[in-house]
């Protein structure tokens, strides 16, 4: 059995050594992979290390820029890091196609967020109902030296509600509260919030008359934020004649229009479907949440609970033709912020807002959404007209020539050969080992 390590406690450099030695034949060049994508500013990276725990390198992602976005009559180039091939290209492609035809326009329906006490009593249920009412003022102002500054920005908590879940688990209740965040993302904020409640609540019913000892004897079992946010969602729409459908000399605009439809109104009611027509949206959506600094794994997380809010997993996007016009829109929950957390540290962050002009969290809600949409309107037009592995595997042969070390003129040649043929893995490699058969 391997000796257990105070690992944390090791310097970078020791835990560097501990890692390659223990884990690599070749410790050395391990080292070699893992410092090479080290910053040369020994500043910057030392902020990079303190990121997070147990720092030994960094990884990169791809940032680059999906130009020509008109939302709300206002134009944007998105920042987008992600690592998959063609998503920015057929982002930048959705961009340009609907600049053409008014471009995208996008409404908040909701900014509101949630938060729990999960709590469990054994008691009176009325008496308990009754202590609620009674506590609830001292909820709000216990946590008044928390929520002072939200307050001044316009937020702060909305709400605060005694849910009873017995039904569903023996003696479980929850202490439900909604908040307005702002410009935060607010997840620091929400759970001191629920803390200060579970402390307040608890404490005080020892001294509620009406409590027997039993009944005063609460169990605080968490205070944390819910990610599932279906009333902090945004929309995002594009529309025209369905006559201007009219780029692809391959298809009729109506029987693209049509086909479209469809294929949205398939992943509504299929769920194998819905799960990669709803991957495809946050291929846009993730790439600009990341670029800002925000958590993807929870606009995730919501995004796809809210994919699910009606019992069975569907689309988030919607299409429909009425008297000759094509509609296409999607609903998506996003609790996103633009001030804290990595916005005011990551440099590349800083950047990508300033490149947006610093929106506010509603605005870049709607840009993150548009993006979704964008890249959903992308991977649709190809998969009801030319198929998504045309497009797609043309951006990823130049990723095939570099797995297999091709040169420049090796690389010219393939590009040249493929510029009108299927492309798979197997094909350029096959092409690839011919080409150098032939030398």
């Amino acid at each position: 059995m391997q000796k257990e390590i105070s690992f944390s406690k090791l310097t970078k450099e020791d835990k560097i050594n501990w890692i390659t030695s223990t884990y690599f034949s070749n410790p050395d060049e391990a080292k070699r992979v893992l410092k090479q994508y080290w910053n040369n500013e020994e500043a910057l990276q030392k902020l990079h290390d303190e990121f997070i725990e147990n720092t030994l390198t960094n990884y990169y992602l791809p940032l680059g820029v999906a130009p020509n976005f008109s939302i709300n009559g206002k134009n944007y180039t998105l920042p987008m890091a992600i690592e998959e091939s063609s998503v920015v290209a057929a982002a930048s492609k959705a961009a340009k196609f609907w600049n053409a035809r008014g471009g995208f326009k996008a409404t908040v329906l909701g900014t509101e967020k949630i938060g729990q006490v999960h709590f469990i009593y054994k008691g009176d249920k009325s008496k308990l109902q009754n202590y609620f009412n009674f506590i609830k003022p001292a909820l709000f102002s216990d946590t008044a030296n928390i929520t002072k500054n939200m307050q001044k920005r316009g937020g702060g908590i909305k709400s605060l509600t005694l849910v009873d879940k017995t039904a569903e688990l023996e003696n479980y209740y929850q202490i439900h509260a909604t908040f307005e965040t702002k410009d935060s993302m607010g997840a620091n904020f929400i759970n001191s919030c629920l803390e200060q409640f579970a402390k307040t609540f608890k404490s005080n019913a020892t001294a509620y008359s009406p409590f027997s000892p039993l009944e005063s004897d609460i169990l605080i079992v968490m205070s944390i934020l819910s990610n599932f946010v279906p009333d902090c969602v945004v929309r995002a729409e594009v529309s025209c004649p369905v006559s201007e459908l009219n780029e692809d000399k391959n298809i009729s605009p109506e029987l693209f229009a049509e086909k479209f439809v469809t294929a949205v109104k398939i992943a509504e009611i299929e769920p194998y479907r819905a799960v990669t027509h709803n991957k495809g949206i946050m291929n846009g959506v993730d790439a600009v949440v990341l670029a800002t600094g925000n958590d993807f794994r929870a606009v995730e997380a919501g995004v796809h609970a809210y994919a699910s809010k009606n019992g069975t997993y569907s689309s988030l996007s919607h299409a429909k033709i009425e008297n000759g016009i094509f509609t296409f829109w999607l609903d998506i929950p996003l609790a996103l912020g633009t001030v804290g957390g990595l916005t005011s540290l990551h440099p590349l962050v800083k950047f990508s807002l300033e490149m947006l002009g610093n929106p506010s969290a509603e605005e870049l809600m709607k840009i993150v959404a548009v993006a979704g949409l964008a890249q959903n309107f992308a991977a649709l037009r190809s998969l009801t007209t030319s198929g998504i592995q045309q497009g797609h595997m043309k951006m990823h042969l130049n990723n095939i020539l570099n797995q297999h070390q091709a040169t420049k003129e090796e690389k010219e040649k393939v590009m040249a050969y493929f510029a009108d043929q299927t492309v798979s893995h197997n094909l350029v490699v096959d092409y690839l080992e011919r080409l150098r058969a032939s030398k």
